[in-house]
This record gives C-alpha cells, structure tokens and sequence, in this order.
C-alpha cells in the first residue's frame, strides 16, 4: 500500500493510519474520496482503533476504469483492500451515503467475513427511487436530472446546486464555511465524467431490500432529518427498520453532509458504538451495543 490492486486490474488507493487496534473501515460517499473522512479518521486513530479508507474506483487517487461501477464490482473492491490489509477479523465497517451500499452489498455478497459491527451515516441503502412499494423515495425523474445536470455543466452542477444541498446551505442557514464548499467541489473534479456518472446510477437505482438481512451484526444508522439528499424516510428509517439488531439515531435539522456539519457529534457516537479499539470476541462487542442503546440517543 498506498495503493491495492483488485482483480480486475483496478488501483484503488488507500490510507492506513494505525492506532494499534483493531480495525475501523471508512467508506466514501459520492462524488468525494477518503479525504472526506480525515477529522473522524484522525479522532478514532488517536483513539487506538486501525483506521483505513479508500478512494472508491474512479475518484480521487484511484485509477479510473471505464467499468466497474456497480454493487458488486464494488463490495469486491473493499473485499480486496479487506484482504491487502490483512483487515480480516473484528473488522467494523462504516459507510457514509452511497458507501452504505458496499456495507450491505459486503455483507451479503461475502457473508460478513471478518465483521463485527457496522454503520451507516446518511446512507442510501435500502432503496433511493421512489416506487409503489417505496413511497417515501426519490422521484426517478429527480434522479434523472442529477445525470443531466452533470453532462451539461458538471462544474456548475456541484458547485452552485449539489454541495450547497448536500452541506444544508441556504439563504439563512451556512453550516460549513465556502471554503468547505470549494474543497469538495475540488475532491469532486477529481473524479472521471464516467465514474461521476455511473456511480450515480448504481447508487440511485440498486435495491438493497434483500441485503438487509444480511445485516446481521450491531449495526449503527445515523441520518440527518432534514437530508434532501438522500431522504431519511426512503433509507434511514426504512433501514433501521429492516435491519434486526440496529440502532437508529436521527439528527434533527441535520442535512446530508453530516461529516462536516455534525463533525464532533458525528464522531463521538462512532466513538461510543465502536467501544474500545482492542481487539475483542463479537459478544463484547454486542453488548456495548445495547447498552447504548438502552441509554438513548444523544442530543
């Protein structure tokens, strides 16, 4: 490492910061990269945990290939930095907007191996497009748009629309500074046309729904109430709900942006969730667990 070769011949870049326990995996949403994830990697490697994240296939640092982008493509990737890292055993995987999809795709497609507990933090898992059976969800004809915006001005998309929704900025409420803004929009140019694209498609048409059950470790769903980005009723809720041993703690007024908007909240709950960072037997750690969840969500 830095770098991991998957079997597909795919670079995929990654940052492994060792605070000598055991391992915490962070997932990328879209259209960003592993930077995203700085201030609660450093957090939980002072902590003592393993912290390792990775640029998604397409963004960032890793390489951009012209296929590959789907669930499955995906969840072997992370399968693969798993495997690199040697990241086998008392893994917690955690995964920010549409990296909730490689958590539940992983989880399923691989049988959990080597993990003991997970989250999802303003993820799009189960089920984005709104349906007769997902009622709550985005209309197909917004996610349309996202595609046509991007063709016609990507630039102008993410800056003037996409991050100013994503971070909660409007004409009253600032969240995070225009510095913030430009650096994402900066981490988003980063990325191929084509990955911007097809990542869109995957993550705003897979169905998740038959990954849930997969889902069967102490798993974490934080979301933000007033996420316009990915609607807490079609995913947060709806995947809490379908998930057996989850704990669900809504952000009120939170947008989708939570690891810059609820930065310090965002990471004392991971803190909390994932327990101490040596390396102990699933049982211990499930039992941290519910006694979290006995006391409550914060705030």
């Amino acid at each position: 490492m830095p770098y991991v070769k998957t079997k597909d011949g795919t670079d995929i870049y990654v940052k492994d910061w060792d605070g000598g326990g055991r391992p915490v995996i962070l997932i990328h949403g879209w259209p960003l990269s592993a930077d995203s994830w700085d201030p609660q990697g450093i957090a939980l490697a002072d902590a003592g945990f393993r912290v390792i994240a990775y640029d998604r296939r397409g963004f960032g640092r890793s390489s951009q290939p012209w296929s590959g982008y789907d669930y499955d493509s995906f969840s072997d990737d992370l399968a693969a930095v798993m495997e690199a890292a040697g990241a086998t055993r008392d893994v917690s995987l955690v995964g920010f907007s549409m990296g909730g999809g490689e958590v539940a795709r992983y989880m399923s497609r691989h049988g959990g191996k080597g993990v003991v507990s997970a989250a999802l933090i303003s993820s799009v898992v189960p089920y984005m497009p709104k349906t007769d059976d997902n009622p709550h969800g985005v209309p197909q004809e917004q996610l349309d748009k996202i595609g046509e915006a991007i063709k016609a001005d990507r630039a102008a998309f993410f800056r003037n629309t996409f991050f100013k929704q994503f971070f909660g900025v409007g004409l009253i409420s600032h969240p995070v500074s225009d510095e913030v803004i430009h650096w994402a929009w900066n981490i988003a140019m980063q990325a191929s046309l084509r990955s911007t694209l097809e990542a869109a498609k995957a993550f705003g048409s897979t169905d998740f729904r038959p990954d849930l059950a997969a889902l069967n470790v102490p798993t974490l769903v934080l979301h933000g109430t007033s996420d316009a980005t990915v609607p807490i009723d079609a995913t947060g809720r709806a995947a809490a709900a379908g998930i057996r041993n989850a704990q669900l703690v809504e952000y009120d007024g939170a947008p989708h942006g939570l690891f810059a908007t609820e930065s310090d909240r965002l990471t004392r709950d991971l803190l909390t969730f994932l327990g101490s960072p040596g390396r102990r037997a699933d049982g211990e750690h499930e039992q941290s667990f519910i006694a979290r969840s006995d006391a409550g969500a914060p705030g």
